[in-house]
C-alpha cells in the first residue's frame, strides 16, 4: 500500500471484528511511528497499548460508571472552544447529522444518540486500544507533535491492513483509564484509539472533507 492509498483509505472505523491484532504487528507499527516529527526531537508522546484482560477490565469499569449514571471526569483540557465560529460550527453540525443519520437516529432522540456514543467506550468491538498521553508541562507545539505521531500510527496501521478510530471520548473517563494503566502523575490523557480489523458488516457513513479552496491558499504570483 502506497502513502496516498493509506491516506485516502484511512478513516475512523466504528465497527471491528474480535480478530486479535498480533503484537509483532503493533510493535512494528509503533517502532516506525517513532520517526514522526517533533520540535527539537522532544518526542512528547507516551503510548499505552492495551489488549486482553486489562482492556476488558477497563471496558467493564466504564460500563459500570455509565450504568450508574456517573458524571464524566473533570476535563483536563478543552476539547472544543465553547463557542465554535463558522465554518467549524457548520462542519461539526454536519458531522453529527451524517454520523447519526447513518444510524437512523434523528437529532431529537437524545437517548439513542447517547447509546450510540457509548460504543466509544467499548472500542467499537476492537481487540486493541492505544491510549496516548502527554506531559502536563508541555505546550501547544508539543500537542501538535502528538497529533503528527497519531496520524503516523494510523497510516502505518493501514499499511498493515488494519483500521483505527481516534477517540478523545476516552478523556471523559481519564480517571478510570488511570486506574487500569497507572500512568505517572505528570501525564495527561489526550485520547484513546481503537485498533483492529474492520467489521465490514457494520454500516458507517464516511465523512466528507472541505473543498481545497476552503482550506488551502496558493501564493505563487499567478
Amino acid at each position: 500500500m502506497d502513502v496516498y492509498e493509506a491516506v485516502t483509505s484511512r478513516r475512523a472505523v466504528r465497527g471491528f471484528t474480535d480478530r486479535p491484532v498480533p503484537r509483532p504487528v503493533l510493535e512494528r507499527v509503533l517502532s516506525a511511528a517513532a520517526r514522526a516529527p517533533s520540535g527539537s526531537n522532544l518526542q512528547p508522546w507516551h503510548a499505552f497499548v492495551v489488549t486482553g484482560a486489562p482492556l476488558a477490565e477497563l471496558k467493564k469499569r466504564v460500563h459500570e460508571r455509565l450504568a450508574a449514571g456517573d458524571p464524566w471526569d473533570e476535563p483536563e483540557y478543552e476539547m472544543y472552544p465553547p463557542a465554535l465560529t463558522s465554518p467549524y460550527r457548520e462542519r461539526r453540525f454536519a458531522f453529527g447529522e451524517q454520523r447519526y443519520g447513518a444510524l437512523g437516529i434523528p437529532r431529537e432522540d437524545v437517548e439513542a444518540r447517547q447509546r450510540a456514543s457509548a460504543a466509544n467506550w467499548e472500542c467499537f468491538g476492537a481487540p486493541a486500544a492505544l491510549f496516548c498521553y502527554i506531559d502536563r508541562d508541555l505546550g501547544r507545539p508539543q500537542w501538535s507533535d502528538v497529533g503528527m505521531y497519531l496520524q503516523t500510527v494510523m497510516l502505518l496501521l493501514r499499511a498493515e491492513g488494519l483500521h483505527s478510530c481516534p477517540q478523545m471520548a476516552w478523556a471523559k473517563f481519564h480517571g478510570t483509564v488511570a486506574e487500569v494503566l497507572s500512568p505517572p502523575d505528570e501525564l495527561m490523557l489526550f485520547c484513546g484509539m481503537s485498533i483492529g480489523f474492520e467489521d465490514v458488516t457494520v454500516s458507517d457513513a464516511r465523512t466528507g472533507r472541505a473543498p481545497l479552496g476552503e482550506t488551502v491558499t496558493f501564493v505563487d504570483g499567478l
